[in-house]
């Protein structure tokens, strides 16, 4: 293209696609793409605040709702990403990035919210909340719907027309804007169902779970706002104007300044109260103590040494000195109770010992003398010997 044709800012080499980005009589672009660069790098730089700030995290429950911070995080870095494919001229490939993936990272975004949300909800009635790693299961299905749902319809709408179209770049850039909004039926159905879920979560019993529960429903009626305006704007309100050509300005804006809305709203603050100490660190989380209970040893330790008591019998030592001392009545001598012996080496008797020294004894009291075999007389009772008589003459 010659360097006349060029609009002012634009190198004559670029594409003539890619004017919009340079273009500085199109304020919308340049302006634009200034704000959803500056929004990509800070998507980009709270993602790395996050994960750094996962070791000092105290609190537990806000440790199991930084999975669903991070997906916001990166579906928001997706979102800026996708406004330069409204910045540029249409062609092929941005109409069908277009299409696909304007729902599919709304839908993540929203789905990440929903499941906070109704996390903090049955917080509030149950005194605790699912397991995050339900959570993610929970927003990942939310999010495959609206994926299925966009493959569907770019197939059926780009894919198998293009068989029989003669230019398949006029084909998929020629959806009708009705066609477009009524493809997001179910991203609205999921701002809905933020909004209605994060309600709940305002009557909670503590505070801070109260101001996360305000932080995104804010949140989802800010992105419901901005919805209403465009789908207003985009399908009514520029034919009206007789301005067709502000329809991809207004899906520009549109997308830039939601995914804004979910930066400051939600992402932000929920980097700056992850790392806040929970008040009720002794409540049980998910049916698990945070802190087991201290020991009565521990405690002890911990403990602070009293001060000595006063002796409430103190000796009066002016008595103490009249007294004559006290002489014991027999000289002890500080040696009695060694008996020459080293202590290991004294004897204690065992059992053994013990039984037969006393069997020894039963058999020395049962020792009798007995009298001589010669003084007793056979066939007689009596141990005695009998008097013999002498015959007198």
């Amino acid at each position: 293209m010659a360097s006349t044709s060029a609009p002012k800012g634009c190198d004559p080499s670029i594409n003539s696609v890619y004017y919009n980005l340079c273009d500085l009589t199109a304020v919308w672009g340049v302006a634009v793409e200034a704000v959803a660069a500056v929004g990509g790098v800070t998507s980009f730089v709270l993602l790395v605040v996050l994960m750094a700030s996962l070791p000092f995290v105290t609190d537990q429950r806000r440790k199991g709702m930084v999975a669903l911070q991070a997906g916001v995080l990166v579906f928001t870095l997706g979102l800026f990403g996708l406004t330069f494919a409204f910045i540029v001229e249409r062609h092929s490939t941005s109409c069908a990035a277009r299409r696909f993936l304007f729902g599919v990272l709304f839908s993540g975004c929203l789905a990440c919210l929903v499941m906070h949300a109704l996390w903090l909800a049955l917080l509030g009635r149950r005194g605790r909340g699912p397991r995050s790693w339900m959570l993610c299961l929970g927003a990942l299905a939310l999010w495959l719907v609206e994926v299925i749902i966009n493959t569907e319809w770019l197939v059926i709408t780009v894919a198998r027309g293009s068989a029989t179209a003669l230019n398949a770049s006029d084909l998929s850039c020629s959806i009708a804007n009705r066609d477009f909004v009524m493809a997001l039926i179910y991203v609205m159905a999921l701002l809905l169902a933020v909004v209605l879920t994060a309600v709940p979560s305002l009557a909670h019993e503590h505070a801070q779970w109260r101001r996360d529960g305000a932080f995104i429903l804010v949140s989802g009626l800010f992105s419901a706002a901005i919805w209403v305006a465009w789908v207003v704007m985009y399908v009514h309100g520029n034919r009206v104007l007789g301005n067709p050509s502000w329809d991809d300005p207004t899906l520009a804006v549109a997308v830039v300044s939601n995914a804004w809305v979910f930066l400051v709203l939600y992402a932000i603050p929920g980097v700056c109260l992850l790392t806040e100490e929970d008040p009720d660190q002794e409540l049980p989380i998910d049916g698990d103590p945070v802190y087991p209970a201290r020991s009565v040893a521990y405690d002890n330790i911990l403990r602070e040494p009293e001060p000595p008591q006063p002796n409430l019998y103190m000796e009066n030592k002016a008595f103490a000195m009249d007294e004559p001392p006290m002489v014991p009545s027999k000289p002890v001598s500080p040696y009695g109770a060694y008996n020459g012996q080293p202590r290991g080496c004294m004897y204690q008797p065992t059992e053994l010992a013990l039984i037969a020294r006393g069997l020894t004894k039963m058999d020395q009291g049962a020792m009798r003398p007995r009298a001589p075999g010669a003084f007793l007389s056979q066939g007689s009772g009596s141990s005695l010997p009998r008097p013999t008589r002498s015959s007198s003459p």
